[in-house]
């Protein structure tokens, strides 16, 4: 079977083409439909084209596919069991190497994916505040359609009319800019006597704000007695083991981590100071498989390598050789894009006020087709090496030279 007679399946039988919506190619036939394997940082799609991957499982993805120390870890736990009627060993042993690693983590527990523990923290701020609104900074999962005017996925904002969402519970939840700190204020003002949390997941074109931005949230947060809950799910793992609390030297009251920690099992850590994750003997969350071992197993053994190798100064080292090569070819080629923060390693690129749409997907789909895949940039993993970087960056110039 080949991409085309997946692309028509997904297609008639899942909502939107796919369970997760930026999965769903929309360049075919240069983007792949499926992807069947991956080894290391390259991945092979049903027609058997190989393609230098940068998109990494939209994130999760950090040590590289078939990573050979996590996946012996599975199988090892595998024969002794996915699932119990009582915690395993590793629920246990995880939660205390989250608070080894994590600056917030006094206590720390786990879900599967981020979207939920982000909603876990804001149930947990409001028990112990006693408010109710929540403002929402960046892309924190489908979570962020409950805003009205919030993001409903990565760069895109959500639309008037309606949403899925009753105008009560929209009522209650409100979008802000990145380093957009007037607009704060103006929430701040009009809801900071009933403000429950800020939600802030950086903005990963424009991070080096975190600077000055996260330090401000900090202050705001306590001005009004609201819980700051950093969402960690992409820069957990990347910018610093600890994420950019790490990074920044500034601690929130609670935090999520996802994409990262266990090289692309299904988990979700929401972590934080003894004071809010106590909430949760009242203010229940309860899920059957928040202890499923095989990706507990994952995470386990992913941490011991982070501790261990210098995992971090590879992800930025390879990160700056991609992206800043990759911004060097857009600019010698007057490409239709512009990218930010360049020497980290996750980095995105933006279409150039006064683009055309035709020209970027013009541009993407001759990457595609050079064998590399991006995801408006993306992320590197530890398995990407340097003649990686510069295999895909000759395959990328050699695809736009012709345009």
């Amino acid at each position: 079977m080949n991409n085309q007679y997946y692309a028509e399946m997904l297609n008639k039988y899942i909502p939107w083409g796919s369970s997760t919506c930026s999965k769903h190619a929309t360049l075919t036939p240069e983007e792949p439909a499926v992807i069947v394997s991956g080894k290391g940082c390259r991945v092979k799609d049903a027609d058997g084209k190989e393609y230098i991957d940068f998109r990494n499982a939209l994130g999760p993805i950090s040590l590289g596919y078939c990573y050979g120390p996590v996946d012996d870890a599975i199988r090892s736990q595998l024969d002794k069991g996915i699932v119990f009627g009582y915690p395993s060993p590793l629920e246990a042993e995880v939660a205390k190497a989250i608070t080894e690693v994590i600056p917030c983590a006094e206590k720390a527990r786990f879900l599967k994916t981020g979207g939920e523990a982000i909603a876990a923290c804001i149930k947990a701020a409001r028990y112990v505040t006693g408010h109710d609104h929540v403002i929402q900074i960046g892309y924190n999962g489908w979570l962020n359609s409950l805003a009205s005017d919030g993001m409903t996925l990565p760069n895109r904002k959500g639309t008037s009319g309606k949403t899925g969402i009753p105008a009560a519970i929209a009522s209650l939840h409100h979008s802000a800019p990145w380093n957009n700190t007037e607009k704060l204020e103006e929430l701040g003002k009009a809801y900071g006597d009933d403000l429950a949390a800020v939600v802030v997941a950086a903005d990963y074109a424009n991070m080096d704000a975190g600077r000055s931005f996260y330090p401000y949230l900090r202050a705001f947060t306590e001005r009004y007695g609201a819980a700051l809950i950093f969402d960690e799910i992409v820069t957990g793992f990347r910018i610093a083991l600890g994420g950019v609390q790490e990074y920044y030297g500034v601690t929130p009251d609670m935090a999520v981590f996802a994409k990262g920690i266990a090289n692309g099992m299904p988990l979700s850590v929401y972590c934080g100071k003894a004071k809010w994750m106590d909430a949760y003997g009242k203010a229940i969350v309860s899920s059957t498989y928040g202890g499923e071992t095989l990706s507990l197993a994952a995470a386990k053994k992913v941490i011991e390598i982070y501790r261990s190798e210098d995992v971090i100064g590879h992800l930025w080292r390879m990160g700056a050789r991609m992206w800043g090569g990759l911004d060097r070819i857009i600019k010698e080629y007057n490409l239709p894009v512009q990218m930010g923060c360049i020497d980290r390693p996750i980095a995105f690129f933006v279409p150039r006020p006064g683009a055309d749409s035709g020209q970027v997907q013009k541009m993407k789909r001759a990457i595609f087709k050079a064998g590399v895949s991006l995801y408006n940039g993306g992320y590197v993993n530890y398995s990407h090496q340097e003649e990686d970087i510069d295999e895909a960056l000759e395959r990328i110039e050699g695809a736009v030279k012709a345009l």
